[in-house]
């Protein structure tokens, strides 16, 4: 399993960033993603960096969010100016996700 952190309580408009550390090479040799879950709704592939660099957003989080890799094992994602639409649990995992690597998630909570 992948674990991912850096989550938290915000409000509006302030910022976190998130960590998903692996002690494989999952994500230099895959693409990969952070996928986001929100109560009620199905979750949602929300950005992805491919084994070349290129990254992928969203419509809702373009602009906001940045997908990034670091020490060839870990994933991060910056999300800036959040809305509390972005309320969810993140998950990291390569894309196309695999069964075995989703993890517990951490939990993105903004408050407007």
């Amino acid at each position: 399993q992948l674990q991912a952190s850096g989550g938290g309580l915000v409000q509006a408009g302030e910022s976190l960033r998130l960590s998903c550390a692996t002690s494989g090479n999952i994500f230099s040799v895959n693409a990969a993603g952070w996928y986001r879950q929100a109560p009620g709704k199905q979750r949602e592939l929300v950005a992805v960096i491919t084994t070349s660099g290129t990254t992928n957003y969203a419509d809702s989080v373009k602009g906001r969010f940045t997908i990034s890799r670091a020490n060839g094992n870990t994933l991060l994602l910056q999300m800036n100016s959040l809305k509390s639409e972005d309320t969810a649990i993140y998950y990291c995992n390569k894309k196309p996700p695999g069964s075995a690597y989703w993890g517990q998630g951490t939990q993105v909570t903004v408050s407007s």
